[in-house]
């Protein structure tokens, strides 16, 4: 298997002994931000269920084109919650192909997918417009105070906020349920006129039966992982929006989203159909 740029720097707090869904993410979008106990998880979800990479790469292509979508609408702010690390280029780095004052802010709760993102950020000396912020996304209030005190982010300006696949990783509140619909909604609460709200969220809903088979056994994977999902069915993610007006054509198949932005030299992706994607996902505006 190798060794690969984690290994290279162990970090405090680092659980290694479970893997985590940030690193193994990037596992199978052919990154180097993992270790062993994430690719060997990783390595045998793929061989059990080989859908799983494209759908990934599907919601990273969805990311450039909601960023390059936003960016032509004006947004040069950007906070990028569950950010995850800097595989197959970032949000920043696609933001600032074609606005190069954009401004973007990373949180993870996860301290490779901080370290990677910081000394990227400071490898390429952009860290006067771009931060990356080690957070929970439970406490949105705390979480925007840090954002603010960034000096990144201007909060009396729109915003973009981002929630990139990371809502099907379970938020567990204080009674050990899953509290990511009632955080959302007070994000919602927190973003400023003008503002977008972007979601991306696994989902066996409408999916061919053998697929939700194969979802459940591969959500049952991550039961012993340090970080469980969940899917949520296409009504409960479109929930996480509100009564916020959503950006046509509203909530869709990653692929099936303003396909028309896609960068040239973008991977195409052979879905036999969209919801082979297995990602529901939507932006929506706040007046």
């Amino acid at each position: 298997m190798g060794e690969s740029k984690s290994e290279a720097f162990p970090l405090e707090g680092v659980d290694l002994d479970h893997p985590n869904v940030a690193r193994v993410y990037d596992y199978y979008l052919g990154g180097n931000a993992n270790y062993a106990v994430d690719r060997v998880f990783g390595e045998k979800a793929l061989e059990r269920y080989p859908f799983v990479r494209p759908a990934a790469l599907a919601n990273r292509l969805f990311l450039y084109r909601v960023v390059r979508y936003l960016v032509k609408r004006g947004i040069r702010q950007f906070v990028d919650i569950g950010s995850g690390v800097p595989t197959m280029g970032s949000t920043h780095q696609v933001a600032d192909e074609v606005a190069p004052d954009s401004h973007v802010v990373y949180i993870d709760n996860e301290a490779v997918a901080v370290a990677h993102s910081r000394i990227l950020l400071e490898q390429q000396e952009v860290t006067d417009r771009h931060a990356v912020l080690q957070a929970d996304l439970r406490d949105p209030d705390e979480l925007w105070e840090q954002i603010a005190a960034s000096g990144v982010i201007d909060p009396d300006q729109p915003v973009a906020l981002l929630l990139i696949a990371v809502l099907h990783v379970t938020q567990p509140g204080a009674d050990g349920t899953d509290c990511g619909p009632e955080v959302v909604a007070r994000y919602r609460e927190l973003l400023n006129s003008g503002s977008y709200l972007v979601i991306s969220h696994g989902t066996d809903d409408d999916v061919p039966e053998s697929r939700v088979r194969e979802m459940a056994d591969f959500g049952r994977m991550y039961d012993y992982s340090a970080t469980p999902v969940l899917w949520r069915s296409h009504e409960e993610i479109d929930a996480l929006f509100g009564d916020l007006p959503l950006v046509e054509p509203g909530t869709t198949w990653t692929p099936l989203w303003h396909p028309e932005e896609s960068d040239d030299n973008a991977p195409v992706i052979d879905f036999d159909e969209p919801n082979d994607s297995v990602v529901w996902a939507g932006v929506a505006y706040k007046p």
